[in-house]
């Protein structure tokens, strides 16, 4: 076989993962071409095989040299330029069987090396068979194309991760649409916190937005359980119990109860009924309950007596308007009226009026067919609307959404999936019987390590961290997507079983992704910070061997790219006042301003 064009050199040392390799002094060329195809000797990255018997090895070329790095140096002669290779072992493969990772069997002194070519990179990558989807050709041959086994990369969970610029909102949206163009039955829900990919997928997707017209997005705030609720209302923190607490959880308890038999999506017993249940309540009729037992006023004095029919009422007022009922003033003396002795809710009760006067948040606090009992739809349809429809994909565009109700927002999202995928994880057409994968896009900006921001609790790491844990068993994958895998919850990273990392420049994110990979495979995670626009090292549970790959590029593109920058200098400008006019009221509305 030393005859053979594919002859690379041969083995001078061996230890547990790696392998050092002479190249022979007889090559005669450093691109040898073989079968038509240009291959060029000792680059980092590259495959070679080591045929021992009836067995084939594999390795990564790791690094090169021109002295041998555990051989006295005198005993070589010098200046042969790279003529020793450093191999790190990677999988075998027996007779005909198919390659597998790990290495059972050592080569040792004196077995040859060989070249890998294509077909040989085809046994290691195998073919577009079923349950795989194709990520992209093989850096070292634009031939080849790498794929991906389906059900470890959705179901042992993902991540993709990049710096600014990388290419990782490209790489998001090719491996989506080949999933989508693959799998007729597959489902995907993706939070978009910066509104890049409804441009990518255009009809392929259904967006949801706030203020949309078509699709407006809405996240019923009694969906959340309680611990949520009281934060967002009153800034109750969990665990805490004070006796406004209590009246606060009381309250949402009744409500709930009172809706119990009145359900569309079918009623439930009031004995299962708690505050966390994602029942249906009017949250103004509570406020007004609130606002009416604190400032009434009685013709009784005493605290036991100073009922509904003891009260010197002049307005009833309007709970769905949040006018307040309206009561004669109290005297000041020993005479009626007498002002209310109930004042325990006196400050949550602002508090809750002003969220609820605050339209940012009217996609949670009006939340159009789904308000309340009273409403056209229930839960139920919302689910549908998210992850049962044609298209397949749902873009959950949280552009809009106020950046201290991101936490909440993607918590309760990730809650309400996971919860219906649990419920029905025995039910034929979802569970464990159709899959769903989520993704989570900007994820370093709420599922961080620690809740170090004033608007970060945790709500949404929680969430998400139960489906990484938990997901699998009841058919919830995940994917996050991120340029600072250094700040994302350990817990999460610790999940993940395919990494796609792309060009990182910062040492704590690629050290991250160093120590999630084999430890054989140092060596090609130090080649992340010159990695090419678009190009990426994947290594992980859905691919046979850490590989290095090229993603081609996705045509519509998300709207991630940089502004022209030059092309915009080069114009001239006429601004007049009331541009800057629409600036201002769009900020003070939080509303985005249309384009033209």
């Amino acid at each position: 076989m030393i005859n053979e064009i594919t002859y690379l050199g041969k083995v001078i040392n061996v230890n547990s993962s790696s392998i050092e390799v002479e190249i022979s002094r007889d090559i005669p060329s450093a691109t040898p071409i073989i079968n038509g195809r240009l291959y060029k000797l000792g680059q980092i990255g590259t495959f070679v095989k080591i045929p021992v018997g009836g067995l084939t090895l594999f390795g990564i070329v790791s690094s090169v040299s021109n002295t041998p790095s555990l051989i006295e140096v005198n005993k070589y002669e010098p200046d042969y330029g790279s003529r020793f290779l450093q191999v790190q072992l990677i999988g075998e493969q027996l007779g005909g069987d198919v390659f597998k990772k790990g290495v059972g069997t050592y080569p040792t002194i004196n077995d040859e090396v060989h070249i890998v070519t294509e077909d040989d990179l085809r046994i290691i990558y195998g073919d577009h068979s079923a349950g795989t989807i194709e990520i992209g050709k093989h850096s070292s041959s634009e031939n080849l194309p790498v794929y991906l086994d389906l059900h470890n990369f959705i179901l042992r969970h993902s991540a993709i991760l990049g710096s600014t610029g990388s290419g990782k909102s490209n790489t998001t949206a090719h491996i989506l649409k080949r999933i989508l163009n693959d799998y007729p039955g597959s489902r995907v829900v993706l939070v978009d916190t910066h509104g890049e990919y409804s441009s990518a997928f255009g009809t392929e997707a259904k967006v949801f937005k706030i203020n949309d017209d078509q699709s407006p997005l809405y996240i019923p705030f009694w969906a959340m359980s309680f611990d949520e609720l009281s934060f967002f209302l009153v800034g109750r923190q969990a665990g805490s119990e004070k006796p406004e607490d209590k009246k606060l959880r009381e309250a949402v308890v009744k409500l709930k109860k009172d809706n119990a038999s009145r359900l569309k999506a079918g009623n439930v017993n009031v004995d299962f009924v708690t505050a966390d249940s994602p029942i249906p309540f009017d949250i103004r009729k509570m406020w007004y309950d609130f606002n009416r037992e604190i400032n009434a006023t009685y013709s009784e004095a005493t605290a036991d007596k100073q009922t509904k029919d003891k009260e010197e009422l002049e307005a009833e007022g309007d709970p769905q308007k949040l006018i307040p009922a309206r009561f004669k003033p109290y005297s000041m003396g020993a005479v009626a009226p007498f002002k209310s002795k109930e004042q325990t809710m006196y400050a949550y009760e602002m508090k809750i009026l002003s969220r609820l006067k605050d339209t940012r948040f009217d996609f949670m606090f009006n939340p159009g067919d789904f308000y309340d009992t009273t409403s056209k739809h229930d839960i139920d349809q919302l689910l549908r609307d998210w992850i049962d429809h044609a298209q397949r994909l749902t873009i959950l565009d949280l552009n809009e959404v106020p950046f201290e109700l991101i936490d909440i927002t993607v918590g309760l999202i990730t809650r309400l999936i996971f919860d219906s995928m649990y419920w029905g994880r025995h039910e034929d057409y979802t569970g464990r019987n159709r899959a769903i994968l989520m993704v989570f896009e900007e994820a370093h900006s709420y599922l961080p390590k620690n809740e170090s921001s004033s608007h970060i609790y945790g709500y949404a790491r929680r969430s998400v961290e139960k489906i990484y844990k938990e997901g699998r068993k009841f058919g919830v994958g995940a994917m996050v997507v991120t340029q600072r895998p250094s700040e994302i919850s350990e817990t999460i990273l610790a999940q993940v079983g395919t990494f796609v990392a792309l060009r990182l420049t910062n040492s704590s994110d690629k050290n991250n992704v160093q120590s999630a990979s084999p430890n054989n495979m140092n060596s090609l995670m130090e080649l992340l910070p010159s990695l090419r626009i678009g190009e990426a090292i994947i290594v992980g549970e859905a691919i046979n061997i850490p590989s290095r790959v090229r993603i081609e590029l996705v045509e519509p593109r998300p709207s991630s790219n940089d502004p022209k920058l030059v092309e915009g200098w080069r114009k001239k400008f006429t601004v007049k006042a009331e541009h800057y006019k629409n600036i201002v009221k769009a900020w003070r509305e939080q509303k985005h301003l249309k384009k033209g």
